[in-house]
């Protein structure tokens, strides 16, 4: 009975994360932002008008706030009531650079509480590995 029922706890954990593997993305390829183009601006001091927010484990990037894991309730709310009185048409670029962010479990929600608010320019910084290896790696700007 143990076996069968190892058998199944085995399977609905193996579903829920090919699920999570197959889901689709909720932002464009033009809500994404590669990371040497965010290394430029942030170098030639052009993101006076861009919002930059780690909804993962860290601030890494230059300059960008610590808002939290996105996936905890309590964070995600911080993240909406730091943003609620900013101007809809203003540019956020939210990472978190925990794993590829196609997959990450803090990108979505934080994507899509603010899509929820109305920003109209949210992007998506482009981390297909990690923060390690697509900024600190390519020795991009890091709030040491």
């Amino acid at each position: 009975m143990k076996k069968i029922l190892f058998l199944l706890t085995m399977m609905m954990c193996f579903s829920g994360f090919l699920k999570a593997q197959t889901q689709s993305v909720p932002w464009s390829a033009n809500q994404v932002m590669a990371p040497d183009v965010l290394a430029a601006k942030i170098v030639k001091k052009q993101t006076k008008n861009i919002l930059i927010l780690s909804v993962g484990p860290s601030a890494v990037v230059k300059g960008s706030l610590d808002m939290g894991v996105a996936n905890d309730p309590e964070n995600l709310e911080k993240l909406k009531s730091y943003v609620a009185k900013l101007d809809k048409n203003k540019e956020l670029v939210i990472y978190c650079g925990c794993c590829p962010y196609d997959k990450c479990p803090n990108i979505r929600p934080a994507f899509n509480a603010l899509v929820e608010m109305g920003f109209k320019n949210v992007k998506i910084l482009d981390l297909p590995k990690n923060v390690k290896t697509n900024w600190i790696d390519h020795n991009y700007p890091t709030n040491d």
